[in-house]
Protein backbone atom coordinates (compact mmCIF):
# COMPACT_ATOMS: atom_id res chain seq x y z
CA UNK A 1 0.00 0.00 0.00
CA UNK A 2 1.31 3.43 -0.92
CA UNK A 3 2.13 5.85 1.86
CA UNK A 4 -0.43 8.58 2.58
CA UNK A 5 0.74 11.84 1.03
CA UNK A 6 -2.20 14.06 1.96
CA UNK A 7 -1.70 17.03 4.29
CA UNK A 8 -2.76 16.58 7.94
CA UNK A 9 -6.52 16.49 8.52
CA UNK A 10 -8.04 19.94 8.59
CA UNK A 11 -5.11 21.48 6.70
CA UNK A 12 -4.72 22.10 2.99
CA UNK A 13 -2.26 22.45 0.14
CA UNK A 14 -2.85 25.24 -2.39
CA UNK A 15 -1.92 24.86 -6.04
CA UNK A 16 -0.30 27.88 -7.73
CA UNK A 17 -3.51 29.32 -9.22
CA UNK A 18 -5.40 29.16 -5.91
CA UNK A 19 -2.41 30.49 -3.99
CA UNK A 20 -2.16 33.42 -6.39
CA UNK A 21 -5.88 34.10 -6.02
CA UNK A 22 -5.63 34.08 -2.23
CA UNK A 23 -2.67 36.44 -2.32
CA UNK A 24 -4.55 38.86 -4.60
CA UNK A 25 -7.47 38.92 -2.17
CA UNK A 26 -5.10 39.45 0.76
CA UNK A 27 -3.49 42.30 -1.19
CA UNK A 28 -6.87 44.00 -1.61
CA UNK A 29 -7.55 43.66 2.12
CA UNK A 30 -4.07 44.84 3.09
CA UNK A 31 -4.11 47.92 0.86
CA UNK A 32 -7.61 48.90 1.95
CA UNK A 33 -6.64 48.71 5.61
CA UNK A 34 -3.42 50.63 4.99
CA UNK A 35 -5.39 53.33 3.16
CA UNK A 36 -7.40 53.80 6.38
CA UNK A 37 -4.27 54.46 8.42
CA UNK A 38 -3.50 51.01 9.86
CA UNK A 39 0.03 49.54 10.00
CA UNK A 40 0.90 45.89 9.55
CA UNK A 41 2.79 43.95 12.22
CA UNK A 42 3.95 40.36 12.56
CA UNK A 43 4.16 38.16 15.64
CA UNK A 44 5.55 34.62 16.14
CA UNK A 45 3.30 31.67 15.33
CA UNK A 46 3.93 30.35 18.85
CA UNK A 47 3.38 31.98 22.23
CA UNK A 48 4.12 30.83 25.76
CA UNK A 49 1.62 28.16 26.75
CA UNK A 50 0.79 29.93 30.02
CA UNK A 51 -0.18 33.03 28.04
CA UNK A 52 -2.39 31.09 25.65
CA UNK A 53 -4.17 29.47 28.61
CA UNK A 54 -4.55 32.57 30.79
CA UNK A 55 -8.33 32.74 30.42
CA UNK A 56 -8.22 35.33 27.62
CA UNK A 57 -9.23 33.11 24.71
CA UNK A 58 -12.45 31.54 25.96
CA UNK A 59 -13.27 28.14 24.54
CA UNK A 60 -10.54 28.54 21.92
CA UNK A 61 -7.97 27.86 24.62
CA UNK A 62 -9.21 24.26 24.67
CA UNK A 63 -8.35 24.01 20.95
CA UNK A 64 -4.76 25.24 21.22
CA UNK A 65 -2.02 23.01 19.80
CA UNK A 66 0.72 22.55 22.40
CA UNK A 67 4.46 22.16 21.76
CA UNK A 68 6.15 19.61 24.04
CA UNK A 69 9.06 20.78 26.17
CA UNK A 70 12.44 19.68 24.88
CA UNK A 71 14.24 16.87 26.64
CA UNK A 72 11.26 15.27 28.35
CA UNK A 73 12.03 11.97 30.02
CA UNK A 74 9.82 8.97 30.67
CA UNK A 75 9.70 10.06 34.31
CA UNK A 76 8.46 13.50 33.27
CA UNK A 77 5.65 11.92 31.28
CA UNK A 78 4.67 9.71 34.20
CA UNK A 79 4.73 12.59 36.70
CA UNK A 80 2.62 15.00 34.64
CA UNK A 81 -0.73 15.66 36.31
CA UNK A 82 -2.26 17.01 33.08
CA UNK A 83 -1.12 17.45 29.45
CA UNK A 84 -0.34 21.18 29.87
CA UNK A 85 2.41 20.23 32.32
CA UNK A 86 4.32 18.81 29.37
CA UNK A 87 4.24 21.87 27.09
CA UNK A 88 5.84 25.28 27.28
CA UNK A 89 4.75 26.74 23.94
CA UNK A 90 1.61 26.62 21.81
CA UNK A 91 0.50 27.59 18.31
CA UNK A 92 -1.57 30.78 18.40
CA UNK A 93 -5.33 30.15 18.12
CA UNK A 94 -6.17 33.76 17.24
CA UNK A 95 -4.36 37.05 16.60
CA UNK A 96 -5.79 39.04 19.51
CA UNK A 97 -3.85 37.41 22.36
CA UNK A 98 -0.54 37.80 20.46
CA UNK A 99 -1.43 41.44 19.74
CA UNK A 100 -2.00 42.13 23.42
CA UNK A 101 1.38 40.60 24.24
CA UNK A 102 3.01 42.53 21.33
CA UNK A 103 1.62 45.85 22.58
CA UNK A 104 2.75 45.15 26.12
CA UNK A 105 6.24 44.37 24.80
CA UNK A 106 6.57 47.42 22.51
CA UNK A 107 4.34 50.06 24.06
CA UNK A 108 7.15 52.61 24.37
CA UNK A 109 7.92 52.29 20.65
CA UNK A 110 4.32 52.71 19.46
CA UNK A 111 2.08 55.78 19.07
CA UNK A 112 -0.38 56.58 21.84
CA UNK A 113 -3.18 55.36 19.59
CA UNK A 114 -1.93 52.34 17.65
CA UNK A 115 -3.77 50.98 14.62
CA UNK A 116 -2.56 47.51 13.66
CA UNK A 117 -3.08 45.09 10.77
CA UNK A 118 -2.46 41.36 11.10
CA UNK A 119 -2.98 39.02 8.14
CA UNK A 120 -1.73 35.63 9.24
CA UNK A 121 -2.56 31.96 9.85
CA UNK A 122 -3.82 30.60 13.17
CA UNK A 123 -4.27 27.02 14.37
CA UNK A 124 -7.07 25.30 16.29
CA UNK A 125 -7.55 21.61 17.02
CA UNK A 126 -11.04 21.67 15.51
CA UNK A 127 -12.98 18.65 14.37
CA UNK A 128 -12.39 18.97 10.59
CA UNK A 129 -15.53 19.46 8.51
CA UNK A 130 -16.73 21.51 5.57
CA UNK A 131 -15.74 25.13 6.09
CA UNK A 132 -13.91 24.41 9.36
CA UNK A 133 -10.15 23.94 9.23
CA UNK A 134 -7.33 23.42 11.70
CA UNK A 135 -5.17 26.02 9.95
CA UNK A 136 -6.77 29.14 8.53
CA UNK A 137 -6.04 32.81 7.89
CA UNK A 138 -7.45 35.69 9.91
CA UNK A 139 -7.44 39.32 8.79
CA UNK A 140 -7.48 41.59 11.85
CA UNK A 141 -7.48 45.33 12.38
CA UNK A 142 -7.28 46.69 15.93
CA UNK A 143 -7.11 50.11 17.56
CA UNK A 144 -5.33 50.30 20.91
CA UNK A 145 -5.32 53.39 23.12
CA UNK A 146 -8.62 54.96 22.03
CA UNK A 147 -11.39 54.64 24.61
CA UNK A 148 -14.27 56.29 22.73
CA UNK A 149 -16.50 55.22 19.85
CA UNK A 150 -14.12 56.95 17.44
CA UNK A 151 -12.22 53.67 17.37
CA UNK A 152 -15.30 51.55 16.62
CA UNK A 153 -16.38 54.01 13.92
CA UNK A 154 -12.97 53.78 12.23
CA UNK A 155 -13.04 49.98 12.40
CA UNK A 156 -16.51 49.70 10.89
CA UNK A 157 -15.87 52.20 8.09
CA UNK A 158 -12.57 50.50 7.20
CA UNK A 159 -14.24 47.09 7.24
CA UNK A 160 -17.13 48.21 5.03
CA UNK A 161 -14.69 49.81 2.57
CA UNK A 162 -12.67 46.61 2.47
CA UNK A 163 -15.59 44.29 1.77
CA UNK A 164 -16.79 46.77 -0.88
CA UNK A 165 -13.35 46.53 -2.51
CA UNK A 166 -13.72 42.75 -2.47
CA UNK A 167 -17.07 43.03 -4.27
CA UNK A 168 -19.42 42.42 -1.32
CA UNK A 169 -21.28 45.72 -1.47
CA UNK A 170 -24.42 44.32 0.21
CA UNK A 171 -22.65 43.40 3.45
CA UNK A 172 -24.31 44.34 6.75
CA UNK A 173 -22.76 44.79 10.19
CA UNK A 174 -24.83 43.59 13.15
CA UNK A 175 -24.09 45.48 16.37
CA UNK A 176 -24.75 45.00 20.06
CA UNK A 177 -23.00 45.93 23.30
CA UNK A 178 -22.01 43.48 26.02
CA UNK A 179 -23.15 45.98 28.64
CA UNK A 180 -26.66 46.05 27.14
CA UNK A 181 -26.63 42.26 26.91
CA UNK A 182 -25.74 41.87 30.58
CA UNK A 183 -28.30 44.54 31.49
CA UNK A 184 -30.95 42.58 29.58
CA UNK A 185 -30.18 39.40 31.52
CA UNK A 186 -30.42 41.33 34.79
CA UNK A 187 -33.71 42.94 33.76
CA UNK A 188 -35.16 39.54 32.84
CA UNK A 189 -34.19 38.15 36.23
CA UNK A 190 -31.23 35.84 35.53
CA UNK A 191 -28.76 35.51 38.39
CA UNK A 192 -25.20 36.75 37.91
CA UNK A 193 -23.90 33.23 38.55
CA UNK A 194 -25.77 31.85 35.52
CA UNK A 195 -24.89 34.61 33.01
CA UNK A 196 -22.19 32.68 31.17
CA UNK A 197 -24.33 29.57 30.71
CA UNK A 198 -27.32 31.64 29.59
CA UNK A 199 -25.22 33.56 27.07
CA UNK A 200 -23.85 30.31 25.64
CA UNK A 201 -27.43 29.19 24.98
CA UNK A 202 -28.57 32.55 23.59
CA UNK A 203 -25.58 32.47 21.26
CA UNK A 204 -27.24 29.46 19.59
CA UNK A 205 -30.32 31.50 18.64
CA UNK A 206 -29.55 31.49 14.92
CA UNK A 207 -29.16 27.70 14.95
CA UNK A 208 -31.94 26.45 17.26
CA UNK A 209 -34.41 29.34 17.20
CA UNK A 210 -36.25 31.04 20.02
CA UNK A 211 -38.15 27.92 21.10
CA UNK A 212 -34.92 25.95 21.16
CA UNK A 213 -33.20 28.56 23.34
CA UNK A 214 -36.09 28.58 25.82
CA UNK A 215 -36.23 24.78 25.92
CA UNK A 216 -32.47 24.47 26.51
CA UNK A 217 -32.52 27.07 29.28
CA UNK A 218 -35.34 25.19 31.03
CA UNK A 219 -33.50 21.88 30.61
CA UNK A 220 -30.33 23.43 32.08
CA UNK A 221 -32.18 24.65 35.17
CA UNK A 222 -32.01 28.40 34.54
CA UNK A 223 -34.18 30.59 36.77
CA UNK A 224 -37.76 29.68 35.69
CA UNK A 225 -39.22 33.18 36.04
CA UNK A 226 -36.34 34.63 34.02
CA UNK A 227 -36.82 32.05 31.27
CA UNK A 228 -40.54 32.90 31.19
CA UNK A 229 -39.66 36.59 30.88
CA UNK A 230 -37.23 35.85 28.04
CA UNK A 231 -39.86 33.74 26.28
CA UNK A 232 -42.37 36.59 26.54
CA UNK A 233 -39.74 39.04 25.30
CA UNK A 234 -39.08 36.82 22.28
CA UNK A 235 -42.80 36.84 21.49
CA UNK A 236 -43.34 40.58 21.78
CA UNK A 237 -44.87 42.27 18.69
CA UNK A 238 -42.19 42.90 16.07
CA UNK A 239 -42.09 45.51 13.32
CA UNK A 240 -39.72 46.21 10.43
CA UNK A 241 -38.26 48.93 12.61
CA UNK A 242 -36.14 46.27 14.32
CA UNK A 243 -34.18 45.90 11.08
CA UNK A 244 -32.82 49.44 11.27
CA UNK A 245 -30.15 51.08 13.39
CA UNK A 246 -31.08 54.20 15.33
CA UNK A 247 -32.26 55.38 18.74
CA UNK A 248 -35.89 54.33 18.30
CA UNK A 249 -34.98 50.90 16.95
CA UNK A 250 -32.45 50.26 19.72
CA UNK A 251 -34.85 51.28 22.48
CA UNK A 252 -37.71 49.16 21.15
CA UNK A 253 -35.42 46.14 20.88
CA UNK A 254 -34.47 46.29 24.58
CA UNK A 255 -36.33 45.85 27.88
CA UNK A 256 -37.17 48.92 29.91
CA UNK A 257 -34.33 50.38 31.96
CA UNK A 258 -31.47 49.81 29.50
CA UNK A 259 -28.33 51.86 30.13
CA UNK A 260 -28.96 55.31 28.60
CA UNK A 261 -25.27 56.13 28.18
CA UNK A 262 -24.62 52.95 26.20
CA UNK A 263 -27.62 53.59 23.97
CA UNK A 264 -26.33 57.12 23.32
CA UNK A 265 -22.91 55.72 22.35
CA UNK A 266 -24.43 53.28 19.87
CA UNK A 267 -26.63 55.98 18.35
CA UNK A 268 -23.59 58.24 17.89
CA UNK A 269 -21.63 55.34 16.42
CA UNK A 270 -24.37 54.64 13.88
CA UNK A 271 -24.63 58.30 12.90
CA UNK A 272 -20.86 58.53 12.36
CA UNK A 273 -20.69 55.39 10.22
CA UNK A 274 -23.74 56.37 8.14
CA UNK A 275 -22.19 59.80 7.52
CA UNK A 276 -19.09 58.13 6.06
CA UNK A 277 -20.93 55.31 4.25
CA UNK A 278 -24.41 56.68 3.37
CA UNK A 279 -26.02 53.38 2.42
CA UNK A 280 -29.36 52.43 4.00
CA UNK A 281 -29.43 49.22 6.01
CA UNK A 282 -25.69 48.72 6.38
CA UNK A 283 -25.99 48.55 10.20
CA UNK A 284 -28.42 46.45 12.25
CA UNK A 285 -28.93 46.45 15.99
CA UNK A 286 -29.17 42.87 17.29
CA UNK A 287 -29.99 42.70 21.02
CA UNK A 288 -29.13 38.97 21.08
CA UNK A 289 -25.74 39.18 19.39
CA UNK A 290 -23.38 37.55 21.90
CA UNK A 291 -19.96 36.90 20.35
CA UNK A 292 -18.59 33.97 22.32
CA UNK A 293 -15.35 35.50 23.57
CA UNK A 294 -15.68 36.40 27.24
CA UNK A 295 -13.11 39.22 27.04
CA UNK A 296 -15.46 41.64 25.24
CA UNK A 297 -16.39 44.62 27.39
CA UNK A 298 -18.37 46.99 25.12
CA UNK A 299 -19.64 47.20 21.53
CA UNK A 300 -19.54 43.91 19.61
CA UNK A 301 -20.22 43.33 15.92
CA UNK A 302 -20.53 40.69 13.22
CA UNK A 303 -20.29 40.98 9.45
CA UNK A 304 -23.14 39.35 7.52
CA UNK A 305 -24.05 39.00 3.84
CA UNK A 306 -27.48 38.09 2.45
CA UNK A 307 -26.05 35.31 0.28
CA UNK A 308 -24.87 33.15 3.22
CA UNK A 309 -26.39 32.18 6.60
CA UNK A 310 -23.16 32.53 8.59
CA UNK A 311 -21.04 35.53 9.63
CA UNK A 312 -18.00 36.63 7.61
CA UNK A 313 -16.20 38.21 10.53
CA UNK A 314 -16.67 40.02 13.78
CA UNK A 315 -15.08 41.66 16.75
CA UNK A 316 -15.58 44.08 19.58
CA UNK A 317 -14.07 46.06 22.42
CA UNK A 318 -11.76 44.23 24.84
CA UNK A 319 -10.52 46.87 27.28
CA UNK A 320 -9.36 44.44 29.96
CA UNK A 321 -7.06 42.16 27.98
CA UNK A 322 -3.86 44.20 27.63
CA UNK A 323 -3.98 45.07 31.31
CA UNK A 324 -3.41 41.38 32.04
CA UNK A 325 0.11 41.86 30.66
CA UNK A 326 0.85 45.47 31.66
CA UNK A 327 -0.86 45.66 35.04
CA UNK A 328 -2.79 48.72 33.88
CA UNK A 329 -5.81 48.70 31.58
CA UNK A 330 -5.46 49.97 28.02
CA UNK A 331 -8.55 50.48 25.82
CA UNK A 332 -8.65 48.26 22.73
CA UNK A 333 -11.09 47.20 20.06
CA UNK A 334 -10.77 45.11 16.91
CA UNK A 335 -12.47 43.52 13.90
CA UNK A 336 -11.49 40.24 12.25
CA UNK A 337 -12.48 39.12 8.76
CA UNK A 338 -12.91 35.39 8.19
CA UNK A 339 -10.64 35.08 5.19
CA UNK A 340 -11.47 31.45 4.35
CA UNK A 341 -15.20 32.21 4.22
CA UNK A 342 -14.54 35.24 2.04
CA UNK A 343 -12.43 33.17 -0.35
CA UNK A 344 -15.23 30.61 -0.67
CA UNK A 345 -17.83 33.32 -1.24
CA UNK A 346 -15.96 35.39 -3.81
CA UNK A 347 -16.27 33.79 -7.23
CA UNK A 348 -13.97 36.18 -9.06
CA UNK A 349 -10.58 37.66 -8.34
CA UNK A 350 -10.74 40.99 -6.55
CA UNK A 351 -8.97 43.55 -8.71
CA UNK A 352 -7.77 40.92 -11.20
CA UNK A 353 -4.20 39.84 -11.74
CA UNK A 354 -1.31 41.58 -13.48
CA UNK A 355 -0.51 40.61 -17.08
CA UNK A 356 1.23 37.23 -17.24
CA UNK A 357 3.08 36.11 -20.36
CA UNK A 358 4.18 32.61 -21.37
CA UNK A 359 7.02 32.36 -23.90
CA UNK A 360 6.83 29.01 -25.73
CA UNK A 361 10.33 28.51 -27.11
CA UNK A 362 11.82 26.07 -29.58
CA UNK A 363 14.74 23.92 -28.55
CA UNK A 364 17.20 25.73 -30.85
CA UNK A 365 16.66 29.20 -29.33
CA UNK A 366 19.86 30.30 -27.53
CA UNK A 367 19.51 30.61 -23.76
CA UNK A 368 21.03 34.10 -23.84
CA UNK A 369 18.33 35.26 -26.25
CA UNK A 370 15.57 33.76 -24.10
CA UNK A 371 16.78 35.42 -20.91
CA UNK A 372 17.29 38.77 -22.64
CA UNK A 373 13.77 38.58 -24.11
CA UNK A 374 12.31 37.66 -20.73
CA UNK A 375 14.10 40.58 -19.04
CA UNK A 376 12.88 42.98 -21.74
CA UNK A 377 9.26 41.93 -21.21
CA UNK A 378 9.56 42.05 -17.42
CA UNK A 379 10.49 45.72 -17.68
CA UNK A 380 6.92 46.39 -18.84
CA UNK A 381 5.48 44.88 -15.64
CA UNK A 382 3.65 41.63 -14.96
CA UNK A 383 5.28 38.22 -14.97
CA UNK A 384 6.94 36.08 -17.62
CA UNK A 385 7.50 32.32 -17.77
CA UNK A 386 9.71 30.36 -20.19
CA UNK A 387 8.05 27.13 -21.39
CA UNK A 388 9.49 24.56 -23.80
CA UNK A 389 7.17 24.35 -26.82
CA UNK A 390 5.62 20.88 -27.21
CA UNK A 391 4.40 19.41 -30.47
CA UNK A 392 0.77 19.88 -29.45
CA UNK A 393 0.28 23.22 -27.72
CA UNK A 394 -3.49 23.11 -27.12
CA UNK A 395 -3.34 21.30 -23.77
CA UNK A 396 -0.43 23.46 -22.61
CA UNK A 397 -2.23 26.69 -23.47
CA UNK A 398 -5.33 25.54 -21.60
CA UNK A 399 -3.22 24.74 -18.55
CA UNK A 400 -1.47 28.12 -18.71
CA UNK A 401 -4.81 29.92 -18.95
CA UNK A 402 -6.05 27.99 -15.90
CA UNK A 403 -2.97 29.18 -14.01
CA UNK A 404 -3.81 32.81 -14.78
CA UNK A 405 -1.58 33.55 -17.76
CA UNK A 406 -3.16 36.17 -20.01
CA UNK A 407 -1.01 36.07 -23.12
CA UNK A 408 1.61 33.96 -24.91
CA UNK A 409 4.09 34.08 -27.74
CA UNK A 410 6.00 31.52 -29.80
CA UNK A 411 9.76 32.03 -29.81
CA UNK A 412 11.90 30.45 -32.53
CA UNK A 413 15.51 30.82 -33.61
CA UNK A 414 14.73 33.95 -35.69
CA UNK A 415 13.79 35.97 -32.59
CA UNK A 416 16.35 38.46 -31.29
CA UNK A 417 14.15 40.72 -29.13
CA UNK A 418 10.64 41.65 -28.05
CA UNK A 419 9.97 43.37 -31.39
CA UNK A 420 10.24 39.98 -33.11
CA UNK A 421 7.54 38.18 -31.09
CA UNK A 422 3.76 38.37 -31.47
CA UNK A 423 1.98 38.47 -28.12
CA UNK A 424 -1.40 36.75 -28.36
CA UNK A 425 -4.26 36.78 -25.81
CA UNK A 426 -4.70 33.62 -23.77
CA UNK A 427 -7.89 32.26 -22.27
CA UNK A 428 -10.33 34.30 -24.34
Amino acid sequence: MANQVNPPRGMRDFLPAEKARRERLLSVIRESYRAHGFDEIETPVVEDSDRLHAGLGGDNEKLAFGVLKRGLTHEDLQAAAEPLDLVDLGLRFDLTVPLARFYASHRSELPSVFRSIQLAPVWRAERPQKGRYRQFVQCDIDIIGESGIRAEAELLVATLATVDALGLSDAVIRINDRRLLIGMLDALGFAESERDAVLITIDKLDKIGQDGVVAELRANGATPAAVDALDAFFRRPMTMEHLTFGERAIRRALPQGADESVIAELVALGEAVHAAVPRPGLLEFDPFLVRGMGYYTGPIFELAHPSVPYSLGGGGRYDGMIGRFLGTDVPATGFSLGFERLVDLLETDAGGAAAATALLYDADVPLAVLLALKTELLADGGRVRLVARPKNTKTLLEALAAEGFTRFAFVDARVTGAADVELRPLGV
